[in-house]
């Protein structure tokens, strides 16, 4: 159980990376939930359903310059059950643009899932931002 709900979180990673749609359409709950928390304090969301997740998510692509990546580690399951976990992770988020690599945020992720027929997918994302953005 442990190596699919890692796997879950670095689909995500990838996908989102990558702006793989359906890669991400098949790990979200229908009815996912993701919040941004910053220093200030500041909130962004919660951008509640998939296909605003989705929206959200193609947006900030549509915003972005350079090649963004979030590097996810320190990834630990916190909880496991039959249906439900709670994984949590480190993010260092970094953009190259062809000229330099600049780290752009670090943070911690919790991720809550939730098992389906078609097995793990996101249900509740929460990202804690160290740093503003």
């Amino acid at each position: 159980m442990t190596a699919d709900l890692r796997q879950v979180v670095a689909t995500y990673a990838h996908a989102l990376d990558e702006l793989d749609v359906p890669g991400l359409e098949a790990i979200l709950t229908e009815d996912t939930t993701w919040t941004f928390t910053m220093p200030g304090p500041r909130v962004l969301g919660p951008v509640t359903g998939r296909a605003a997740v989705l929206g959200f998510v193609r947006d900030g692509h549509a915003a972005q310059t350079g090649k963004v990546r979030h590097h996810l580690g320190n990834v630990m399951v916190k909880t496991a059950e039959a249906d439900t976990a709670e994984v949590r992770a480190y993010l260092v988020q970094t953009r190259n643009t062809g000229e330099n690599v600049q780290v752009i945020s670090t943070g911690v992720y919790a991720f809550g899932l939730r098992r389906s027929g078609d097995g793990w997918r996101i249900a509740d994302l929460t990202l804690a931002l160290d740093n503003p953005l």
